[in-house]
């Protein structure tokens, strides 16, 4: 079963969030809210969404600051939804790194499209493998390779290992592993991170006391280290 890509809307108004929300449901979307910037980057972090949506005018953070504190860390699609269709806005907004601008009112059917359009971009150009000195990751048939053999990993060691992979050299918050890898399911904490993470530190490490891979980040979670080859 393949799991819905998981969207984040960020606007101030209740209304717009919740109509939105019901059509981005219907075609079969995950859907996250936040009421603002400063809303949407807690949001951003504990659920790891796969595209973000967004208004520019909203209070304690805005549009702006959001697409800036994203693009820090992350390089998931983010399309602008906003009244303000000026070009300065759309010239500030497309330089902070959002991909897309849709000037409001606009068609459900566009903007639906829109997310399509983004959401192949970021399958399209996903890499196949991962290569690391010791290690490789094939992302198509799920394989993984250390020291010249093959690592048998759990279906849930393996998602973990593609996670902080991925994002090599960048540290992983603990809420963003648990909403990637468990889906935020119930009863799921940081001690079930940490001992899945000591299993597969066992199986990939030649010496776990002495991390070549995955390090712990102190109060935040865990950072991926080796560089790619």
């Amino acid at each position: 079963m393949t799991l819905a890509s998981v969207i984040l809307v960020v606007d101030d108004d209740p209304a717009i969030r919740e109509s939105m929300a019901r059509e981005l449901r219907v075609s079969g979307y995950s859907v996250i809210l936040a009421g603002d910037g400063l809303e949407g980057v807690g949001a951003f972090q504990k659920h790891a969404p796969d595209l973000v949506l967004t208004d520019l005018s909203m209070p304690r953070s805005d549009g702006f600051e959001l697409i800036s504190a994203i693009r820090a860390t992350a390089q998931i699609p983010i399309i602008v939804l906003s009244v303000r269709g000026n070009d300065a806005d759309k010239i500030r907004a497309l330089d902070l790194g959002a991909d897309d601008f849709v000037t409001k009112p606009f068609s459900v059917a566009e903007l639906l499209a829109r997310i399509r359009a983004q959401l192949r971009r970021i399958g399209a150009a996903a890499l196949k493998t991962l290569a690391f000195d010791g290690l490789a990751i094939d992302l198509e048939r799920r394989r993984v390779v250390q020291g010249g053999r093959d690592v048998h990993l759990t279906p849930t060691e393996y998602s973990l290992l593609e996670l902080l992979a991925v994002n090599a050299g960048k540290p992983v918050f603990t809420d963003h592993i648990i909403a990637r890898v468990w889906r935020d399911a119930a009863g799921t904490t940081a001690d079930t991170v940490r001992v899945h993470m000591s299993a597969l530190r066992k199986k990939i490490e030649p010496d776990p006391s002495l991390p070549r891979y995955i390090v712990t980040e102190p109060w935040v979670g865990y950072r991926f280290i080796a560089e790619p080859v």
